[in-house]
C-alpha cells in the first residue's frame, strides 16, 4: 500500500474512535459503574466471585463493603497458584501471561496477571487511543508516513508451568498486531534483546536508516538513546537525522527534569510532547491536549477506579469512587481490572486537576516520598523544584535520588541528595540553597520543619560522578526500558549504596 494512502486510512480509522471517547467524557460515572458491574458479573463464578458473593452485588457500596483493599502481598499466593496453572481463581478466562515487575527495589519480583481482555481492551486499545487523541488535535499530522521509534524493556519472555512471564513490553511485542509491527522500529528481534548495551547499538543501526516520525519510551532511557544517536551520526540535533519527526510519546517517570534537554535535541517549536500513564497493571491516562500538563483518565478500558486520600492512607484505608473525588487532593489509586486484580493498591499517587472531564496529574508513589519528620515531601515537589533550579542555574540533570539524614543525639535531621548532572551548576552551594528555598515555596510542611532549622537542617547535595546511576542499575541487572531510579525514599539503602559506589570510582 502506498505510504500516503496508508497514512490517510490509518488516520481516518483512529479518529472514528474519538466518538466513543466523547461518550465517557459526557457520561463518565455511568461508564465507570457499567465497567464495575460487568467485571463483577463476569467473575461471579470464579473462586474470588464465590467468596465475596459477586452474584448478588448490585451497588457500589456492596462491592466496597465485601471486597477488601489489598496490596501485592495480599494477592501473591493466589497469583502464584495461577502461575502454576490453576484457572478461574480471580478471573474467568485463562491467564497465560504475567508481567514481571519489581520496580527499583531489591524485593522479590511481582508477577502481574495479564489477561487476553487486558491486552485487547486496555493495553492495545490505549495505544490506538493515544494516536487517536493526538491526530484529533493535529489535523495535518503525517505520523503514518514513517515509523515510531519505540524503546521498551530488555527482557525476553520465559516459560514456567505453561505460563509466560517477562517485562510487560515483551508481552505486548510478542502479541503485537500486524499494523503496530508495520509502523514501528526497531524490529521485534532487536526490541526483545536482553543485553541493554548491545541492544542500544542495534537500535541505533536500524533506526537511523528509517523515516522516524515519532518516539515512544521512558524519558531517562530515551535520552540515553538519542544522545548516542547524535554522537554516532555527528549531527547537532535530531531533525538532521529524522526531518519528519513530529511527536514524542513519553511516560514511566516525570518528564519535568528532562524537558529542557529534550528541547535542545528537538528545537522545532511545532514539535509535540505527549505524556501517557501506564503500568504492568493497566493503562490509565493519556494527555488529550497539545501542551497540557495533565492526563485524561481513561474510563472504558475495563478498569474501575477508587482513590484513598493520602492524609488518611496509613490510618484508615477508606477509598472513594470517582464520583466522590475532589480537585487538588493527593490520592493513592486503587484499581479493579479485567485481569482479575480486585481493589488493588497500585502504589501510585495522583491529584485531580479537573472533574469535567476527569483529568489527573501523577504526583508520585505511596512509598517514594520522604516523611521522616512530618515534612511530607513528594516527588511532585522535588520535580518542580529541580525544574525551577535548572532554569535558574542553567544546569542539566541526568538522575537523582534523596533520603533522610536521621537525627543523631543533638544533631538535627535533614535530606541528603545525590544528583548526576549532564551539565553541572557553577556553584553547588547556591544550587543547594535554591533547592531548599524552592521546596519551602512548594511544600508548607517542609517549610515549617525548616523554619529556623527547628527540625530539619539545610539539605546536603552530592554531585555524582558520571554514569553512577547507570553503573548502579547495571550492578542490579536493571539497565534499560522500564527500570527507574527511586527518586525519594524514607529508607537510606539507595543513597548509602550510591554514595559508596561514588567514592569507589572517584
Amino acid at each position: 500500500m502506498p505510504i500516503p494512502l496508508f497514512n490517510s486510512i490509518a488516520s481516518w480509522l483512529l479518529k472514528k474512535r474519538y466518538h466513543q471517547i466523547e461518550l465517557f467524557l459526557k457520561y463518565p460515572l455511568d461508564v465507570q459503574k457499567e465497567v464495575l458491574f460487568h467485571l463483577v458479573d463476569f467473575s461471579k463464578d470464579t473462586q474470588m466471585g464465590k467468596k465475596y458473593g459477586f452474584g448478588d452485588i448490585n451497588q457500589y457500596e456492596e462491592f466496597a463493603e465485601r471486597v477488601p483493599i489489598r496490596n501485592y502481598e495480599g494477592v501473591a499466593e493466589m497469583i502464584e497458584r495461577s502461575r502454576r496453572g490453576e484457572q478461574n481463581l480471580f478471573w474467568p478466562t485463562s491467564i497465560k501471561w504475567f508481567a514481571k515487575s519489581s520496580g527499583t527495589t531489591n524485593a522479590k519480583s511481582k508477577f502481574i496477571p495479564v489477561s487476553t481482555e487486558a491486552l485487547e481492551d486496555c493495553h492495545y486499545k490505549s495505544s490506538k487511543d493515544l494516536l487517536c487523541l493526538y491526530l484529533n488535535n493535529n489535523e495535518n499530522s503525517q505520523l503514518f508516513t514513517g515509523k515510531s521509534l519505540r524503546l521498551g524493556g530488555s527482557k525476553e519472555l520465559y516459560e514456567d508451568n505453561g505460563t509466560f512471564f517477562g517485562d510487560l513490553s515483551a508481552i505486548l511485542i510478542d502479541n503485537m498486531p500486524l499494523w503496530a509491527e508495520y509502523s514501528s522500529t526497531p524490529s521485534s528481534r532487536v526490541s526483545l534483546m536482553s543485553e541493554w548495551e548491545s541492544k542500544l547499538e542495534a537500535i541505533i543501526e536500524e533506526s537511523i536508516q528509517e523515516n522516524v516520525t515519532s518516539l515512544a519510551g521512558v524519558p531517562s532511557w530515551m535520552l540515553v538513546l538519542l544522545n548516542n544517536v547524535l554522537q554516532k551520526t555527528g549531527k547537532r540535533h535530531l531533525f538532521e537525522i529524522w526531518e519528519n519527526l513530529e511527536v514524542y510519546f513519553h511516560g514511566g517517570v516525570s518528564f519535568a527534569p528532562y524537558r529542557d534537554q529534550y528541547k535542545k535535541l528537538l528545537p522545532r517549536k511545532s514539535f509535540n510532547f505527549y505524556e501517557t500513564y501506564n503500568a504492568s497493571e493497566g493503562f490509565f491516562g493519556i494527555q488529550d491536549r497539545n501542551n497540557a500538563d495533565d492526563l485524561l483518565l481513561m474510563l472504558d478500558y475495563g478498569i474501575f477506579y477508587e482513590f484513598i486520600p493520602m492524609d488518611t492512607y496509613e490510618k484508615e484505608e477508606k477509598a472513594v469512587p470517582l464520583w466522590d473525588v475532589k480537585i487538588g487532593v493527593n490520592y493513592a489509586m486503587v484499581i479493579t481490572t479485567n485481569a482479575g486484580l480486585w481493589r488493588y493498591k497500585i502504589g501510585d499517587t495522583v491529584r485531580f486537576t479537573s472533574i469535567d472531564p476527569y483529568r489527573i496529574r501523577i504526583t508520585g508513589r505511596t512509598k517514594h516520598h520522604i516523611n521522616a519528620f512530618g515534612e511530607e515531601l513528594i516527588i511532585e515537589n522535588a520535580e518542580e523544584a529541580l525544574k525551577q533550579i535548572c532554569q535558574k542555574t542553567d544546569a542539566e540533570i541526568m538522575d537523582y535520588t534523596a533520603a533522610p539524614i536521621f537525627m543523631n543525639g543533638q544533631e538535627k535531621g535533614g535530606h541528603e541528595w545525590i544528583i548526576e548532572f549532564r551539565k553541572p551548576p557553577k556553584d553547588v552551594d547556591y544550587f543547594t540553597e535554591f533547592l531548599d528555598n524552592a521546596l519551602k515555596s512548594l511544600n508548607s510542611d517542609y517549610e515549617a520543619k525548616r523554619y529556623n532549622n527547628t527540625t530539619l537542617k539545610m539539605p546536603k547535595v552530592h554531585m555524582a560522578r558520571q554514569n553512577l546511576f547507570h553503573d548502579w542499575l547495571k550492578s542490579k541487572n536493571k539497565l534499560g526500558g522500564q527500570h527507574k531510579i527511586p527518586r525519594l525514599s524514607n529508607e537510606r539503602c539507595y543513597v548509602d549504596e550510591l554514595l559508596e559506589m561514588n567514592l569507589e570510582r572517584k
